[in-house]
Order: C-alpha cells, then sequence, then structure tokens
C-alpha cells in the first residue's frame, strides 16, 4: 500500500475538514503514539520469535555435543574382562599355543615357609684370588700407558 502525495493531501483536506483545526494535532500526536507502539510491540514480538529459535538450536547443539550417537562396537560386551588383584595377564608365546597343557604344576611354599628362609641369614662367602686382581689392574694400566 503505497500512498503518494496527492494521495497524502485527500487524507489530509479530509481530516482538516472532518475533525477540524482544533482537533488535527491532538488526533495527530494518537496516531503518532500509536504507530510507536505498534511497532515496538512488533519488534518485541520478532525478538521473542528469534530468541526461541537460538534456544533449540542450542539445545540441539548441546544434545549432539553432550550424548553423541551410540555404535555398537562400544558396548560392554566387546570390552575385555578387568583384572583383580590376584590375576594376572595372560601373555602368549611365539610358537606355543595358549590350550591348558596336561602338566601337574607344583604347588608354592606357604607364606610361612617363605618367612622362614628369609629369617635365615646366608653365609655363603666368595673368595676372589689376589693375583687375579692385581693381573687386571696390570693389565689395566699397562692399556692405559
Amino acid at each position: 500500500m503505497n500512498l503518494g502525495f496527492p494521495e497524502m493531501m485527500f487524507i489530509f483536506i479530509l481530516a482538516l475538514i472532518l475533525f477540524g483545526p482544533k482537533k488535527l494535532p491532538e488526533i495527530g500526536r494518537q496516531i503518532g503514539k500509536g504507530l510507536a507502539e505498534f511497532k515496538r510491540a512488533s519488534r518485541e514480538f520478532q525478538s521473542q520469535i528469534e530468541d526461541e529459535v537460538r534456544k533449540l538450536e542450542l539445545e540441539a547443539d548441546l544434545k549432539n555435543t553432550i550424548a553423541p550417537p551410540i555404535s555398537l562396537s562400544n558396548t560392554v560386551a566387546s570390552q575385555p574382562p578387568a583384572l583383580t588383584v590376584g590375576s594376572s595377564v595372560p601373555t602368549a608365546e611365539p610358537g606355543v599355543s595358549s590350550a591348558p597343557t596336561a602338566e601337574p604344576t607344583v604347588a608354592s611354599a606357604s607364606s610361612s615357609e617363605m618367612a622362614a628362609a628369609a629369617s635365615q641369614p646366608d653365609y655363603t662367602v666368595t673368595h676372589s684370588s689376589s693375583s687375579h686382581e692385581a693381573g687386571s689392574s696390570k693389565a689395566d694400566s699397562a692399556g692405559n700407558a
């Protein structure tokens, strides 16, 4: 709805005839206030819609960031068994099968036997010949000279 100059003049003359010169400024103020209030309400409504759209987009981004799609390869069944304090990691040697063998196992010594063995001092004495040490130091000095 485009109003050109001739249309605006026609409306102004019609308003002047209908309302008179005394009421025309008051009516103009009321129309101006009404248009300003309408523009303010329109901007407020538009900003509320934009805020809601931004909130929805942010929530969608957060859902994708925090909880990405779960793949089937990352399930509990595919995880290796947890090791406990007494267990050890099984290792396979090359060329040796991991199948259990029929050989009997030797029972380990009890903790009391281990403590008794540890409390007894080891009196093993090793002797070294002095000629061997002297010969090596002569060889070292001859090599350094």
